[in-house]
C-alpha cells in the first residue's frame, strides 16, 4: 500500500512535504506509511486517497492493498438498485433530442445514446459498431467518422489530449493502450492544433460533413455529483449542441423526417 501511495503522490507531482501539509499529517508518518514501517488505519487510507484525488475504483484498490475491505460498491447498471440512475440517464438523453447525446463508461465504451447519435454513426463500418462500441475509436478510425470530420486534426488533438489527462488522473493502463492506438491512426497533422485557437474561438468545435453541407457542434460533458458507487462515478454523458442556426435547423428537420425507433444501445 505504501508503494501505491508513493506512486500516486508522484503522479500528482507532490513531494512528501506537500502531501503531508495538504493532508495535515506529519512528514515522518507519511514517510513511514510509504516505506511500510507504519500501517495506517482505514480512515487514514481514505483520507490520503481523498487528498490525492483518487478515483473511487483506485480508492478500493488502495484499501485492499492495506488489508481493508473496499467501501465503494460497483453495481451493474442493469441492477434494480440502479433504476434511479438509469431513469436519470434516459431523461437526459431524451431531453437533448434532436441533438446527439451519448453515455460512456470509463473506457469510453457506449452505454446508451439517443436516436440523434445515428446522424454521426450512419456511415460508420459495421465492425466498429459491434458491442462494445468505443466512441473514441468510432470517432477517429479511418472507417469511422474520421472521413466526415472536416476539422479532423483539431478534433483529434482535442480527444487525445483529453484521453492523456484521463490516463494521468487514473493511471489506467488500458486507457494508455487506447491512446496509443488512436494516436497511430491517420490524421495527425490535418488542421490546426487546439492549443492555438483562432480569433473569437470559445471551444473546440466538431465540424461534420452531412449531405454536402457542414454541421458544427460544441460538446458538453456531464457526470453525477458526489457519487458513492464506482459505476456511477465512471459514467459520463456527452452532449453535442448546435453551434449555429443552420446545424440546429438541419437536426430538427432530420428528426422530423426520421421514423420513430428506439435509441441505439
Amino acid at each position: 500500500m505504501g508503494e501505491l501511495i508513493r506512486q500516486w503522490r508522484e503522479r500528482r507531482r507532490l513531494s512528501q512535504l506537500q502531501l503531508s501539509i495538504q493532508a495535515d499529517v506529519s512528514t515522518r508518518h507519511l514517510s513511514f506509511v510509504e516505506t511500510g514501517r507504519s500501517r495506517p488505519s482505514r480512515d487514514m487510507v481514505l483520507h490520503l486517497a481523498e487528498e490525492l484525488d483518487l478515483p473511487l475504483r483506485e480508492r478500493n484498490h488502495l484499501l485492499l492493498a492495506a488489508g481493508y475491505a473496499p467501501v465503494y460498491a460497483e453495481t451493474a447498471l442493469e441492477s434494480p438498485k440502479m433504476a434511479a440512475v438509469r431513469g436519470a440517464v434516459s431523461q437526459i438523453l431524451r431531453g437533448h433530442e434532436p441533438y446527439p447525446a451519448v453515455v460512456v463508461d470509463r473506457a469510453w465504451n457506449m452505454v446508451d445514446a439517443n436516436a440523434a447519435v445515428a446522424l454521426f454513426t450512419g456511415e460508420v463500418a459495421a465492425e466498429l459498431m459491434a458491442p462494445p462500441v468505443n466512441v473514441l475509436r468510432v470517432s477517429l478510425h479511418p472507417d469511422g467518422m474520421a472521413p466526415r470530420i472536416l476539422n479532423l486534426g483539431e478534433w483529434r488533438g482535442h480527444l487525445l489530449a483529453r484521453l492523456r489527462r484521463q490516463v494521468a488522473l487514473t493511471g489506467d493502463a488500458d486507457l494508455g493502450a487506447l491512446h496509443d492506438e488512436l494516436a497511430a491512426y491517420p490524421g495527425a497533422r490535418s488542421g490546426p492544433a487546439p492549443e492555438a485557437p483562432g480569433p473569437g474561438d470559445l471551444a473546440v468545435p466538431l465540424r461534420v460533413a452531412h449531405e454536402g453541407a457542414e454541421l458544427t457542434f460544441i460538446s458538453t460533458v456531464a457526470t453525477f455529483g458526489t457519487p458513492l458507487d464506482v459505476t456511477v462515478a465512471e459514467l459520463a454523458i456527452e452532449s453535442f449542441l448546435p453551434a449555429d442556426r443552420h446545424t440546429a435547423d438541419v437536426l430538427r428537420r432530420w428528426q422530423a423526417g426520421r421514423p420513430q425507433q428506439a435509441a441505439p444501445h
